[in-house]
């Protein structure tokens, strides 16, 4: 059934995904959503950047937040928070260097943010599509390590910052392709069979979006969101997907359109009226399965993910703070 997923969600894509996607839902938007004043409130972006984290970073400064931007690049980093002081003047606006393949580096830096910063909104940005198996300084295949494990051990370590403040919220920016994938817990590093980047990326957004359902059953306390931006012009599609871009370069979102929905998600009210756990696209909450595509998973292995991750991440934990 997999070239039926594939097919269906390519159509789907077309319709829904591109720029013109955006452009019809966006006559349905109410801009009162997102015209607040967030002074005050911290926000933490990972892979803030370029694209829709850096996008997303912007929109929340201009709206007068604290914003905390993890990058792995510390060059790029310092140009993106240039350009982010410069255009919403905005000086609130703190760099963190941190590699999101790097659960012990993940846990280093969440430990020295607890005792310093105070924070609100969690945004998991920070992907990576590699599209040949390679391997982390630790032995974890790239993808896995940056898109699941990596999302998992900030989250789990900022949560206790996240319960001490009201209205705290986790947003974690997934895809589209997550719909061709069903959740696969017995190979998590893509160790058996051919290696297609593609499709251990869309079944890590697809690990992506269990792990926010479970979250939200575990703490009520937090709203979690998940959502997919739609397929946009940035450069980590540029160059993971360069044959993907050519086709569609002329459809393509612009990264604002792409941001929008995270930033929806972070700042508005009425974001938080919607039950937590679900899957946005485009400020509404859709299915994360397609009709007929045999891709839910039993309970039980939406449980042991959790559990696995849980051994992958007290593995990497330091045996004391810092």
């Amino acid at each position: 059934m997999s070239w039926y997923r594939n097919a269906v969600w390519f159509v789907k894509g077309l319709r829904e995904y591109t720029r013109s996607g955006y452009e019809s839902a966006s006559k349905h938007f109410s801009p009162a959503d997102v015209e607040v004043n967030v002074a005050g409130r911290s926000f933490l972006v990972t892979g803030a950047n370029s694209g829709i984290g850096k996008a997303t970073a912007k929109e929340i400064a201009r709206r007068g937040g604290t914003v905390h931007l993890v990058c792995r690049s510390k060059e790029r980093a310092e140009v993106a928070k240039g350009e982010i002081v410069t255009e919403t003047g905005n000086p609130n606006i703190f760099l963190h260097i941190v590699d999101i393949s790097d659960p012990k580096e993940i846990w280093k830096f969440a430990e020295k943010f607890k005792n310093e910063h105070k924070l609100n909104v969690l945004i998991n940005n920070a992907g990576c599509m590699v599209n040949n198996r390679e391997l982390t300084e630790d032995g974890l295949e790239k993808n896995f390590a940056t898109n699941t494990l990596g999302t998992y051990v900030l989250t789990t370590a900022l949560l206790p910052l996240l319960e001490k403040e009201a209205d705290a919220r986790v947003i974690t920016v997934s895809s589209g392709g997550m719909l061709v994938q069903k959740l696969n817990i017995s190979d998590l590093q893509s160790e058996r069979g051919t290696f297609d980047g593609t499709m251990v990326y869309a079944q890590n957004k697809r690990q992506q979006v269990v792990l926010t359902e479970q979250w939200a059953k575990a703490h009520r306390n937090i709203h979690f969101s998940v959502m997919h931006p739609g397929w946009a012009d940035t450069p980590a599609v540029r160059s993971a997907m360069p044959d993907f871009y050519q086709r569609m370069k002329n459809t393509l979102r612009t990264e604002a359109q792409g941001a929008d929905t995270v930033v929806w998600l972070a700042v508005s009210p009425e974001a938080t009226k919607l039950p937590s756990g679900l899957f946005f696209q485009d400020r509404q909450p859709v299915p994360t399965h397609l009709p007929l595509a045999s891709t839910r998973s039993p309970p039980e292995d939406e449980e042991k993910l959790m559990e696995m991750l849980e051994g992958f991440s007290q593995k990497f934990k330091p045996t004391s703070p810092g």
